[in-house]
């Protein structure tokens, strides 16, 4: 029977349509066409066999963006189990080729800046919160130059000054701010990420920042802090300039910031009087080694910079270790007992932790690394591929005589925790085991021997110093390569003071079920977990 008299007359039934309803079905018919050709198309026509295979997706340009975005470590484990360690899904109309394990990560994150480059990935995202001319608004070389003038405020003498406030401060928010005190002792139920975001803010702003800064944090500072951090969002990774409040509400707060922070040098010029040797001081007179020097915007839009990168990713770790601790109690008592051991007075009380302190407390790096270890701050780093990149066949390969090359233009996808959390490499991968790194011959000693110092070869100076490339490492809690994080050593005294301070002096106990991880914002963080604090006794 032929089909053609039937075609007609449905074609003359939907012309008789009204134009409303024709809309509509235009409506349903062309998105469920374009899913239809989109399936066809992954299923029927014949894949580049030099190209990394891709996930398959139902709509097109949306990609897998739902998946990934809800869980992305389950999402790449997955993947990883269907594809093989390189694959490429679509995320909003980019192609995103992701390469796992130590390997993958290297390809990355140890590119050369030829290859792949951060600032075309990350631009979009950074400067409108940090400023012009700075982090990714600049040549990489200048961003080398820019590390090492930071590292000039990171000295040994600094950091060892800012032990005894961030102590200070801690005090004073556990006794003040949340009125834990030995008349009022508790116990009181609290957000551990609300309290340790705030802490982190002032222990940083007391030391780092300045003494200035601290002392102007108040509602409205807070305010521009909250407007800043609600433009550096996924949403904002993915589409730079949409025309909505939140996003003109960001751009106001980073100039009004600005201004403030170029406010404070021009009193201290004005005034001529001594001032701490903080952060500011620190980079006021660098030059690029052009002769090139650092202006005051400069030096206002890198402020803002380290105060938003080292908030956000101390206030996760910190709280990740609490709530870890409130579920281990004979971990946090293993933490009293060496605070105890190492600085505990006859009549109860505690001498204070020094810098030189914090690097003879294996109990707490331990927390600290394992912390790290489960919950890399960041799940996915990204770098913008600027020329094809050549596959290593010990990475993947389509066949034993060919090779995968990623394309000019993809993204690549670099994803150290998954490396972290990797049951292939990892006793108990998804269990937090703090003890691991007391094995001196265990897996966790060896990846940490080799981020921290690996092979002479593996030393490189990208122009901040000399420093573990660290890039094959299946722990990389700081980063790796030439983006390797230059306040390394000042979180780790952050953490260490702050933790300690705690167990020192309260209780912990968990008043949640379960961890449960908050996948919404550029840094993984613990989703709504609540406990309940207690001074001790001095007697405990």
């Amino acid at each position: 029977m032929s089909l053609a008299p039937e075609l007609q007359r449905l074609a003359r039934a939907a012309l008789a349509l009204p134009p409303l309803a024709l809309a509509a079905a235009a409506l349903v018919a062309l998105p469920a066409l374009a899913i239809a050709l989109n399936v066809l198309a992954q299923l029927l026509v014949p894949r580049n066999k030099s190209l990394p295979p891709v996930v398959f997706h139902y709509i097109p340009w949306f990609g897998s963006a739902a998946y990934y975005g809800m869980d992305p470590y389950k999402f790449m484990f997955e993947c990883r189990e269907k594809y093989g360690d390189v694959f490429t899904f679509i995320l909003l109309g980019r192609k995103m080729t992701v390469a796992l394990g130590p390997k993958g990560n290297n390809l990355s994150l140890g590119g050369k800046t030829s290859h792949v480059s951060a600032e075309e990935a990350y631009t979009h995202l950074t400067t409108p919160v940090f400023g012009k001319g700075v982090v990714y608004d600049c040549p990489n070389d200048m961003l080398m130059q820019q590390k090492k003038f930071i590292k000039h405020g990171l000295t040994t003498e600094a950091l060892s000054n800012y032990a005894h406030l961030m102590t200070a401060e801690t005090a004073h928010f556990f006794e003040h701010d949340l009125q834990l005190t030995p008349s009022s002792p508790g116990p009181k139920k609290v957000e551990v990420l609300k309290i340790m975001q705030e802490l982190i803010i002032l222990t940083a702003a007391r030391t780092l920042q300045g003494k200035e800064i601290r002392e102007s944090l108040n509602a409205r500072f807070a305010v521009l802090m909250e407007h800043l951090d609600k433009g550096f969002t996924p949403i904002n990774f993915m589409f730079p300039n949409l025309p909505l409040p939140s996003y003109r509400r960001r751009d106001a707060a980073q100039k009004e910031m600005s201004d403030f922070y170029l406010g404070i040098m021009k009193r201290r010029r004005e005034e001529n009087v001594d001032h701490e040797d903080d952060m500011i001081a620190a980079l006021q007179g660098c030059e690029y080694r052009d002769g090139t020097p650092l202006t005051d915007r400069d030096i206002a839009h890198m402020m803002i910079a380290i105060l938003m990168a080292g908030q956000h990713t101390s206030s996760a770790t910190s709280s990740w270790t609490l709530l870890h601790l409130a579920e281990r109690q004979d971990i946090y008592e293993e933490l009293y007992r060496e605070q105890k051991a190492k600085f505990g007075n006859p009549d109860g009380t505690f001498r204070e932790m020094t810098y030189e302190d914090t690097k003879n407390l294996p109990v707490m790096d331990s927390c600290i690394r394992e912390t790290l270890r489960l919950h890399a701050p960041i799940h996915s780093i990204y770098r913008k591929v600027l020329q094809d990149i050549p596959v290593p066949a010990s990475l993947a390969a389509p066949s034993e005589t060919s090779s995968y090359v990623i394309p000019k233009g993809h993204f690549i996808v670099a994803a150290p925790g998954v490396s972290q959390m990797d049951p292939r490499i990892w006793d108990r991968a998804s269990t937090w085991d703090p003890h691991r790194w007391a094995d001196e011959k265990g897996m966790a000693s060896l990846a940490k021997a080799q981020y921290d110092t690996g092979g002479a070869a593996d030393k490189v100076d990208y122009g901040f110093g000399a420093i573990s490339k660290g890039t094959e490492s299946p722990y990389q809690p700081f980063g790796a390569g030439r983006h390797r994080c230059v306040g390394e050593q000042f979180a780790y005294l952050q953490l260490s003071m702050i933790i300690g301070y705690i167990v020192r002096h309260y209780h912990i106990k968990k008043e949640f079920t379960e961890l449960q991880t908050n996948y919404q914002t550029m840094i993984v963080l613990p989703l709504a977990g609540n406990v309940s604090i207690t001074r001790r006794t001095e007697s405990a």
